[in-house]
């Protein structure tokens, strides 16, 4: 027979008892009603943890890294920023549940992926290839979510040898996409910093985060169109940038790669710069070096010297050892944002849909 809550309180009268050791009893019986609660309350679901597949498919975080660092080998200075870009969308929109892999479906609204702001994600195929080996060992057990988050780890850390940051794993899928709230969510590479600051806040990420995690800008390209509104101050390649912000040699060169009409770069989606002229490829400090120079490709990075508490940070994230120290805590911090765990959610059997009811 069960006991009651009831069962667990001394039989003795509080008559026969000092008051001292009354009072303690009282704590005692106070802080174990308080931790049934919080185990109560663990039922609905569980914390991320460290080697989380560790008996139920003890192969995961090994399958994920060597087709994530296979692809990256042959595709080196692309698949990393499309794989960690991959990672910042899922996360900003419903939080890290693999939402953003989702396809739209003939008489649904769109998905995330098909939004403007993810048009240009790639990586989707790493992630399919890593679920399906997944799949054929440990049917059903490890999450899409899970996968996004290592890819992007495993190929960042690529050029370095070694793992720039520990993942914790555990998250579920999500079962929800839409493009709606993709464009709501994600910040805008137009986006001053007021903008940016309550997007970030929005996911329970600071200042700081905001600061550092935009230091992911180091690797990557982007189209013409996603800054051609810093360039239109002239119509040749030696006329001043209309965003005084923006360094002039700099947004010299940027006219001469995406034409020196300024209607024609905003509809340019097609040629790409890289966001980091100095080290495109490499994981680097050197975005906040270019931040200082006024090279800061979009308004949203300039944005950041906008701000007294941003600008401060700048300075010592230029050194490579600082920068990378910070950025380990924020993109775990990140891949913490509104997870899925314990019941919630599903595993997807395919990433790009959710499972059958």
């Amino acid at each position: 027979m069960a006991r009651s809550c009831s069962s667990m309180m001394s039989p003795t009268s509080s008559s026969s008892v000092p008051p001292a050791l009354l009072a303690v009893h009282h704590h005692l019986v106070a802080a174990t009603l308080l931790l049934l609660l919080l185990l109560a309350g663990g039922c609905h679901g569980a914390p991320l943890k460290a080697h989380f597949y560790r008996r139920s498919c003890p192969v995961a975080e090994a399958v994920v890294r060597d087709i994530v660092l296979a692809r990256v080998a042959a595709d080196p200075a692309a698949l990393p920023a499309k794989l960690l870009r991959l990672f910042f969308h899922d996360c900003f929109v419903r939080g890290c549940d693999a939402s953003v892999l989702i396809d739209s479906t003939p008489g649904s609204s769109a998905a995330e992926k098909d939004a403007a702001p993810n048009a240009s994600l790639g990586g989707f195929d790493v992630i399919d290839t890593a679920k399906a080996v997944l799949e054929a060992v440990c049917p059903g057990t490890v999450s899409c979510a899970d996968i996004v988050a290592l890819a992007a780890r495993d190929a960042v850390s690529f050029q370095f040898g070694r793992d720039l940051w520990d993942v914790q794993l555990g998250r579920r899928d999500g079962v929800v996409s839409r493009a709606s709230e993709a464009l709501a969510n994600i910040p805008s590479p137009s986006d001053n910093f007021t903008a940016l600051e309550a997007r970030f806040a929005a996911k329970g990420l600071d200042v700081k985060d905001l600061v550092i995690l935009s230091g992911a800008h180091t690797i990557g390209v982007a189209h013409c169109n996603t800054f051609a509104a810093r360039l239109s101050g002239g119509s040749g390649p030696s006329s001043a940038a209309a965003d005084p912000a923006l360094n002039a040699a700099y947004a010299a060169q940027l006219r001469a790669r995406c034409g020196p009409d300024p209607a024609a770069a905003a509809s340019n989606n097609a040629t790409v710069v890289p966001m980091d002229p100095e080290s495109p490829a490499r994981f680097d400090a050197h975005y906040y070096v270019n931040l200082k120079l006024g090279r800061g490709l979009f308004a949203s990075d300039a944005a950041l010297l906008a701000d007294r508490r941003a600008a401060g940070m700048i300075h010592r994230l230029t050194r490579q050892a600082h920068f990378l120290q910070e950025f380990r805590n924020a993109v775990r911090k990140m891949g913490r944002v509104g997870v899925l765990t314990g019941e919630r959610g599903e595993i997807r059997r395919d990433c790009r849909t959710v499972n059958s009811r």
